[in-house]
């Protein structure tokens, strides 16, 4: 899949379950004070608070698309990770906020005024509005993580694009939180007890909690400069020593640029009897295989360098979270 297909891909994903959102939070608000419910009213913030995450992901996505130039000669790829990290601030903040405060206030207060009846019909229509949008996202998960020839929980938890995160996490706690807000209406429809609605509120709120959390250390970790995964670092490392003029690679170092820009940088021994002319043409031929192989890797260093020491000394490399790790060879 060609990179330009792969942002129109997650710019779908975003739209639909923007949109999705949005029908789904008035409905929800509106049967929420028709029925007096904590819960539709927490679910309502939540689905407010995720039409308003869309948003911030589809402004990520174009504010990161935007080319390289002299002031950003890498591109702007990382940005789409601050207005990422935004919208799970937004989803602490205004959606995880008000459920756990309207819960705790449902719970002293102990009141009801209301039909219930609105409130069932208007939870099954958003729980299919909500799966529709899911498996839009469920689709695009699972067709990345076959391009990328790994499993869908694997390429989730080390993807680099993270609106396509957002959208899974986010539909599938919505998913959940209609569940909560269903049974805690029903619990408090049969008993006459406000109670279950207001911990169903509250229980909203912390998924909320935990689903922001998830999404913040993802951004701020790609943010901060995360590398590629384990594996990819590994197929990188053996395109470069295939190279015939590469005797061994000392440093091999990788990191996210944005979610199709990837940077490799590497300290390169080649052999001792190579020409200046024959290390060019390397890492000419470094390159082309590289960016053929991964079309998301943008950018190619290669520095020409001397072993560290004799023998087979040990070599620099990184695991999975970026972190240096000396292996010996």
């Amino acid at each position: 899949m060609a990179e330009a297909e792969v942002k129109t891909e997650s710019v779908g994903t975003v739209v639909v379950a923007g949109a999705a959102n949005l029908a789904i939070a008035i409905a929800k608000l509106v049967a929420g004070l028709l029925s007096g419910s904590a819960a539709m009213l927490s679910e309502a913030a939540h689905s407010m608070a995720d039409t308003t995450t869309e948003l911030l992901l589809y402004l990520a996505l174009r504010r990161g698309a935007r080319p390289a130039d002299p002031r950003h000669p890498f591109g702007y790829g990382k940005e789409s990770y601050v207005w990422a990290f935004l919208a799970a601030l937004f989803t602490f903040v205004a959606g995880a906020g008000f459920a756990i405060t309207h819960g705790v206030t449902t719970i002293l207060v102990h009141e009801h005024t209301g039909d219930y009846l609105v409130a069932y019909v208007v939870l099954a229509v958003s729980f299919v509005i909500e799966s529709v949008s899911l498996a839009r996202a469920v689709r695009q998960v699972r067709a990345e993580s076959r391009r990328w020839r790994t499993t869908p929980r694997r390429y989730l938890r080390l993807t680099a694009d993270t609106t396509v995160k957002a959208v899974f996490l986010e539909d599938s706690a919505a998913l959940v939180g209609l569940l909560l807000a269903a049974a805690g209406l029903t619990l408090s429809h049969l008993t006459g007890d406000e109670l279950y609605d207001g911990i169903a509120s509250i229980l909203i709120g912390v998924l909320l909690l935990v689903v922001a959390a998830i999404l913040a250390r993802s951004n701020i970790s790609l943010l901060v400069g995360r590398a590629v995964s384990e594996r990819l670092h590994g197929q990188i490392e053996q395109e470069l020593t295939r190279l015939p003029t590469v005797d061994r690679i000392d440093t091999l170092m990788t990191m996210f640029l944005g979610p199709q820009d990837i940077l490799v940088a590497a300290k390169v021994d080649f052999r001792d009897d190579a020409t200046g002319a024959e290390i060019e043409a390397a890492s000419d031929e470094a390159e082309r295989r590289l960016t053929g192989q991964f079309p998301e890797i943008a950018y190619v260093f290669l520095d020409p360098t001397r072993s560290r020491s004799t023998g087979r000394p040990a070599r620099t490399t990184q695991d999975e979270t970026g972190r240096p790790v000396d292996q010996e060879t």
